[in-house]
């Protein structure tokens, strides 16, 4: 019989801001293991990740076929790609995947599409050890259609080696502010001779904004799944970045182009940019592609603002689809990628820290430095008193897709700040009402 749910939240433990998905392309590679002799039941498993990503899933899915034969899992990965138009492909055609990642902006959606199953309703997931704050971050009118693929936020990391021979000292991340890095970000630019800029974030991910109305005060989708942020915060988010570009801490327009979501491709990696905004569990990732000499920071302006911007806001999750021709094998798979401390070892902090506690520990004696570096800075935010956060609307896709637009407009100043945040509110409350 399936457990409930404990009430509390460890303090190692939470729920972090949303992380910046590329998508997913369900006709993508193939990562799937081969499969076992004697199976009888095929499992779709589709999922957002790098080949690093892939390799790991695929040393546990390996176990996982150990554990339970007769069920084979063929699991289909990719780094980019139309994660939304495909996924809706592949649902509207009859023919959805078994177990999948769900976006956040994405679920409530699909969830009153009646698309997703109830976890709560499949004996086969055991609840009993995952939090009940994780678990509301994947509930809809009281039915559990996602579980939090694992905890994580974001995070500033910065290449000392480049502030190092650049002379530039790297501010105290507990106390520093927006106008602290800007500061930080010009210095560096202005020091390497301009051959390194010192910032090189993404303004057109919604991570960003929502981390920075909740310091604001503001909530950037409320409890009533409704937009929560103001036009001033988002004219104030595209402002930033043109006045950090004006003064030369970031780069010009049209400098970032579609390298891939990797850290190896990153800019970071490249050394044309000093510091990056990413989701913390890839920290090992990028800290090897850089050269080793990261630092892992708090976003700015945590401690200067009204409140804090970090909260329990996951970008993905685990779901299983209503009409999973499998459904009980389903929640086998799902119950795993939770539960199964083995099968962690393998995938370790690669989408975060295991939502479940025991899970948690069971794999931090395997962690090497950085992801030791990423889990500890996961338990020391959650010491803070951190913001409610709520599923995402119907229509989130849409405000995400119209964040990125506007944002390549305000880049080449096709459109100011002012304006691209009236049209941001306007297209974005017309999606979420319609």
């Amino acid at each position: 019989m399936k457990k409930t749910a404990t009430t509390g939240v460890p303090r190692r433990i939470f729920l972090g801001a949303a992380i910046t998905a590329a998508g997913l392309a369900l006709s993508g590679c193939g990562g799937g293991s081969s499969p076992s002799a004697g199976g009888n039941v095929e499992l779709n498993f589709v999922y957002w990740g790098d080949s690093n990503r892939a390799k790991m899933t695929d040393a546990a899915i390996k176990i996982f076929e150990e554990k339970n034969p007769g069920i084979t899992v063929k699991s289909e990965y990719q780094d980019s790609g139309p994660y939304a138009d495909k996924l809706a492909t592949r649902f509207a055609g009859g023919n959805p995947p078994d177990v999948l990642n769900m976006a956040n902006r994405s679920l409530l959606e699909y969830a009153q599409r009646g698309t997703l199953a109830d976890l709560k309703s499949l004996p086969e997931i055991d609840l009993a050890n995952i939090p009940a704050t994780i678990q509301s971050r994947g509930e809809v009118d009281g039915k559990l259609y996602g579980l939090a693929t694992g905890v994580t936020t974001i995070g500033m990391v910065v290449n000392k080696t480049i502030t190092d021979q650049a002379g530039v000292t790297i501010p105290d991340d507990k106390t520093w502010s927006w106008e602290d890095y800007a500061k930080f970000a010009t210095e560096v630019t202005q020091k390497t001779g301009g051959k390194i800029y010192g910032a090189g974030y993404d303004v057109a991910t919604e991570t960003g904004p929502i981390l920075f109305a909740r310091q604001r005060g503001e909530d950037f989708y409320t409890k009533d799944n409704k937009l929560g942020v103001s036009e001033e915060t988002i004219r104030e988010w595209f402002q930033y970045s043109v006045d950090l570009r004006n003064a030369g801490g970031y780069p010009p327009a049209g400098f970032f182009e579609q390298i891939g979501g990797s850290p190896a491709q990153s800019y970071l990696a490249k050394g044309t940019v000093a510091s990056q905004i990413i989701p913390i569990n890839n920290f090992k990732g990028y800290n090897e592609a850089s050269g080793g000499n990261l630092v892992l920071l708090r976003m700015p302006g945590e401690t200067t603002g009204e409140r804090r911007g970090y909260s329990a806001d996951p970008s993905m999750l685990w779901s299983i689809a209503a009409k999973s021709k499998h459904p009980k094998e389903a929640a086998k798979l799902l119950n795993f990628l939770i539960n199964d401390a083995d099968g962690a070892v393998e995938t370790l902090t690669q989408r975060g820290v295991p939502i479940n506690p025991d899970v948690a520990d069971a794999i931090k004696p395997k962690l090497g430095k950085d992801d030791t570096a990423f889990v500890d800075m996961v338990a020391a935010i959650q010491e803070d008193e951190l913001a409610p956060a709520y599923v995402y609307p119907k229509g989130a896709s849409v405000v995400a897709d119209t964040l990125k637009q506007l944002a390549t407009e305000v880049e080449f100043g096709r459109i100011t700040p002012a304006d691209a945040a009236k049209t941001f509110l306007e297209k974005s409350n017309a999606a979420i009402n319609k």
